[in-house]
């Protein structure tokens, strides 16, 4: 796979391409009921109480059709958006029945469209309250054609919506199993297999919506690169049991040395990433040296042999001494490889390299003058 189509995957929102697929499925469903009622219009056995009615309802339903899915057609899909398809299909579908013999419409039956896309898009919910509504429109339909309800009537009304009913609790039911095993393969799509952290495709939206807020409400945001110092040698040595576990031990005391609102993510065989919202460079590096230490003094037993290990953290933070916050991992990931060289085991921050590195300060100042040129 192309370095291209890997960021193309990785920038996909499962979610849109979801609703994207919903909404051109209700389209369709929308075209087909207009077309049903259409060639019923054309039969020339067709009792219609109004011809010229049911003509502007088919007119005005075609231009909701067109306005709703082909006017801004790149927009942003919402489930709201769905529902309100829903509710005008039954309108429409209402409209058309009323003109066409109400409670003895052939046309009647085409509320199970209705119900069936509700099930499936906008789940038990919104469907049973729909039932609702279409079954208070079939007693308004049979009171108006004169009906007067017994015993049979009401039976005859029950046998009616049954098989509505039917196809609303199925197609729930298999709803709701397609989006329980759409949830199972997200969760495993973004989690990473061994520590249960995210993985590297699924920190990378969270970076982004991070970034977005620091940017926005003038906020610190740091990032920490960790990074394992021995793992290496420790598959050598004991095996690649001692090196799984060695990632895990890891993996555990990063969530324990950290605050449950920041975001950790296994960004690498050994290497970790970590986001802190709301922490100025002088408290991120006080929390990754209180992680470093704690994962030295940490060891784990492997066949009755204790093993430690040792971690080397590059630290950078916006706007402390990042002036460019989409370049903070960047940064953080420059002073994690500072931090190896340095002899491993040690928090280095980026604002300590500008330090001893005014040149690098120099150009970051003038990239940053030249980014906010362009933006102006």
């Amino acid at each position: 796979m192309k370095k291209n189509d890997i960021q193309l995957f990785d920038d996909l929102d499962i979610d849109q391409v979801e609703l994207k697929g919903f909404a051109r499925s209700i389209a369709e469903i929308e075209w087909l009921l207009l077309l049903i009622v259409l060639l019923y219009y054309m039969s020339p056995d067709a009792q219609i109480a109004s011809p010229a009615g049911l003509l502007i309802c088919m007119e005005l339903f075609g231009a909701f059709i067109l306005g709703f899915h082909y006017v801004n057609f790149n927009l942003p899909h919402f489930k709201w958006k769905l529902a309100v398809e829903t509710w005008v299909m039954i309108l429409f579908i209402t409209l058309a029945v009323w003109n066409t013999g109400n409670v003895d419409s052939p046309l009647l039956n085409l509320y199970l469209l209705v119900i069936i896309s509700s099930s499936i898009t906008l789940g038990k919910a919104i469907t049973i309250a729909e039932i609702v509504l279409i079954s208070a429109v079939y007693v308004l339909l049979a009171s108006r054609s004169g009906v007067e309800y017994s015993l049979v009537e009401y039976t005859e009304f029950l046998i009616f919506f049954l098989p509505f009913m039917l196809v609303a609790y199925i197609t729930t039911m298999l709803a709701a199993d397609v989006n329980y095993g759409k949830k199972v393969f997200k969760v495993l799509s973004e989690t990473d297999e061994m520590t249960g952290l995210l993985n590297k495709r699924s920190f990378s939206p969270m970076l982004h919506k991070a970034t977005e807020v620091a940017i926005q409400y003038s906020q610190p945001l740091s990032a920490m690169m960790i990074d394992a110092d021995n793992l290496k040698k420790v598959n050598d040595t004991y095996g690649h049991k001692a090196g799984d576990k060695l990632i895990l031990t890891i993996a555990s005391t990063i969530q324990d040395c950290l605050r449950t609102s920041d975001i950790i993510c296994r960004y690498g065989g050994d290497e970790f990433v970590a986001l802190l919202p709301q922490l100025p460079s002088d408290r991120a590096i006080e929390t990754a040296e209180r992680l470093r230490s704690a994962v030295e003094n940490t060891s784990f037993d492997v066949d009755g042999q204790r093993i430690s290990t040792t971690v080397s953290i590059g630290i950078a933070t916006y706007p402390d001494d990042v002036l460019i916050a989409e370049e903070l991992l960047e940064k953080a990931d420059e002073t994690l490889y500072e931090s190896k060289k340095a002899g491993r085991n040690t928090v280095i921050s980026y604002g300590k390299i500008k330090a001893e590195s005014p040149d690098k300060d120099i150009i970051e100042q003038q990239e940053f003058g030249l980014r906010s040129s362009d933006l102006s």
